[in-house]
């Protein structure tokens, strides 16, 4: 058995879980059973899981999703919505990551963007990426802060680290000439780098008109668009459906 200094040794390694799982072991007739090798392996099984769920939850909080509970598993697919089955399953492997590609997610108020952009946000913290969810008008606030205040590359060096960068609500109104900047600063950044992921109640179409400059919505949106994967969600907005059922706690997958 083993004395208690030995467990304060462990700990002391930050093997905190480990040394509990340990003295649940000593506790457990069951376990006296088990061979050597299967008791460490559940010990070590145990310290794994704990760091991951920290790591987990580490990353989740990085992240800031404005919808923590959205997951990929309760995503729906009504027929009305149209949403593409094999390409949702596709990007919820995670491979568009790897692949340092976009997504971009389209459609009226109320058809679920926001909730899918979150889903896949918290699973690819799950997978153990970096993530960062923003309103878009939020980011463009962000950065006239850092702008005035001296810390507008030290911002942008820090966005452009995420694996997977989230602009919801996209062009929602149309960006002043500095903002169409900033925006072509951050895309500059993570054209091929990182994977970047956009909601927008515009069709994807109306983005150039949208950005103002012929110019620089040429070069920003060759930097966001070709590559990326397209969601484009169709139907009735699903809040009301939630209003008219008395479901109006959670937002609709």
């Amino acid at each position: 058995m083993l004395t208690q200094p030995t467990v304060e040794q462990m700990q002391s390694l930050g093997l905190v879980e480990m040394a509990r799982a340990w003295q649940a072991q000593q506790k457990d007739p069951e376990a006296a059973q088990l061979s050597f090798d299967e008791r460490f392996a559940l010990l070590v099984d145990a310290q794994y899981l704990h760091n991951s769920n920290k790591r987990i939850a580490r990353l989740l909080s990085e992240a800031k999703l404005r919808l923590l509970q959205a997951c990929v598993e309760d995503v729906d697919f009504p027929k009305t919505r149209e949403l593409d089955r094999p390409l949702w399953r596709q990007l919820c492997t995670g491979r568009f990551i790897d692949d340092k590609k976009g997504i971009l997610i389209v459609g009226a108020t109320g058809t679920g963007k926001t909730y899918l952009a979150c889903a896949l946000g918290q699973q690819a913290c799950r997978h153990g990426r970096r993530v960062r969810y923003y309103r878009t008008s939020r980011l463009l606030e962000e950065l006239a802060i850092a702008r005035a205040d001296g810390s507008y590359q030290r911002t942008l060096a820090r966005i452009a680290r995420y694996d997977l960068l989230i602009l919801d609500d996209f062009l929602m109104v149309p960006p002043t000439e500095s903002q169409r900047r900033d925006l072509f600063e951050v895309l500059e950044d993570r054209a091929g780098n990182r994977s970047t992921l956009c909601t927008s109640q515009l069709p994807v179409d109306a983005w150039h008109a949208q950005l103002g400059d012929p110019t620089l919505a040429d070069a920003l949106l060759d930097r966001l668009v070709h590559t990326a994967y397209r969601l484009v969600l169709k139907g009735p907005t699903r809040r009301k459906e939630q209003k008219e059922s008395g479901l109006n706690q959670t937002p609709t997958p």
